[in-house]
Order: C-alpha cells, then structure tokens, then sequence
C-alpha cells in the first residue's frame, strides 16, 4: 500500500521525494508552498509509510512511474502538476516521458539528469566542490565527502555542507532530522532504467510548461545541467536558485516565489 500526505490549500501538486529511499517528510512545505498549493507529498514504496513491495526488483525507478501514474487516477487528476526532487527528478522525467499527455505543470528540482543522458564529469563536480573552499568546515569535512562519494555510506552524514548553501543551524537541523532512508530502495532505485534516447524522445512531446531548478552552488546538477535539461522540453525553462541541494531550505521565500510563480503562470 502506499501513502500519501495532504498538506495545504490551493490547486493539487503531487509531490515525489528522492535519496533515493527517503520518506516524504524532508519536503516538509516546500518553503512555504502550501500557503499556496495542496501539496500532495508521496512516500515511495518501501519508504516512509509505504509498504515495502514483495518483489525488492520494483524499487527499480522505471517501474515506479507506474505508482506515481496510479496516484494520478486516485486523485481523480486529468491532468496534474508534477514536482520531482534529487532522484525522484528522474522519477519524474521518466513519467513525463511515458505520459506526457497527463502532465500539466512540470517542476525538477535539482534532479537527477542521468535518465535523460546528462553526464555530470568529474571535473565538473571538483570544481562545485572547491567553490566552497573558503567556508570554515570545508576542510574537515571534505574527507567525508570523498569517502561517501566513493561508496562509504557511513560517510554521509559528515557530507552533508556541501548540499546546503549556507550550512547553518537550520540547515544543520535538517539534515540531521531527515537522514532516514531505504538502503534497500536506494541500492535499486538506478536500476531497469530505460535508454536515454527513448526518455529524451518521450520528453520532446510534453508540450506543458516545464521548469527546472537549480542551486547556485549545488554539485549536481549544476546550472548548465539544468538548463541542458530544460532544452529537452519545447517549453521548458531552468533558473537558479540561492542554496545548494536543498532551496526551500536555505532559501524558502525564493523557492516559493519561484515554484507558485512558475505553476500560477
């Protein structure tokens, strides 16, 4: 069985949260978005108060879009406005490329590119990271970030300054309040993912308003991702956000403002 949080008034908003095998909870209220939006906020399966399925193989993302597509027809929803964080972007790219038809506003927030067959080079990322070189936990916790990137999960928490901008005590606070996850639906979620050709192709035919967000000094995606992505779309359009991984919240007003305006427009 899977759940599904209501929070807020307004037009729906059908919410996916990424890790992979986060529960909905981080999303909290998207920076002040429900005084706006309902939000509905969905705990993948095997996440949050989900169920964990008893085929471990559908924690697969490509077989996920299924979910979200019978969330859709439970909400009663001809069409629906989509938002899609970190992983679940890639959630959200390969539903919008399945049903273009049923998507009516489209909102990525520093996602994952990798299903659309964007690569983020090493490069790239090094040099992300050493733009932060001047905050005073650089240093201390670069060691971590090289240790979890390189597959010590233990590692993460001590990652995790360069994925809020600034790293202060609400960012701080989040991040260690939110940091349950599946390791199981993380270890599966990048699987059975379909060829990158065939996402971009089904993308090319969503012809509603697409956004992607990304954060100034996030190391992925970074802008030129995001704003590579938004070419996919005939209507796609990206910007960038103060913040890092998590903009609604270093940076709610901002990510608020953007994100209402974008969906009211």
């Amino acid at each position: 069985m899977l759940v599904c949080h209501e929070r807020g008034e307004g037009p729906a908003l059908v919410c996916l949260p990424g890790g992979p095998g986060r529960s909905s909870r981080y999303l909290g209220d998207l920076g002040g978005l429900t005084a706006r939006r309902r939000l509905f906020l969905l705990d993948n399966r095997g996440t949050g108060e989900s169920a964990a399925p008893l085929d471990p193989d559908t924690y697969a993302m490509g077989r996920m879009v299924a979910d979200v597509e019978a969330l859709r027809a439970r909400l009663g929803l001809e069409r629906m406005d989509l938002l899609g964080h970190s992983a679940a972007g890639g959630l959200a790219l390969l539903y919008a490329a399945r049903h273009p038809e049923r998507i009516g506003h489209l909102v990525l927030v520093t996602p994952s590119v990798r299903p659309a067959g964007i690569e983020i080079t090493d490069e790239q990322w090094c040099a992300q990271i050493e733009r932060r070189a001047d905050e005073s936990w650089y240093e201390s916790r670069l060691p971590d970030l090289k240790a979890w990137d390189e597959g010590d999960e233990s590692r993460r928490p001590g990652a995790q300054p360069f994925f809020y901008s600034p790293w202060n005590e609400t960012a701080e606070a989040h991040a260690a309040q939110f940091a349950e996850r599946s390791a199981e639906a993380a270890e599966r979620f990048h699987t059975d993912m379909p060829a990158a050709e065939k996402t971009r192709a089904g993308l090319a035919k969503v012809t509603a308003p697409v956004l992607v967000i990304a954060g100034e000094r996030d190391p992925g995606p970074l802008p030129a991702h995001a704003a590579e992505l938004a070419g996919i779309f005939p209507r796609g359009t990206s910007v960038v956000l103060p913040g890092a991984h998590y903009p609604w919240v270093t940076a709610p007003e901002a990510f608020a403002e953007a994100v209402g305006g974008f969906l009211d427009g």
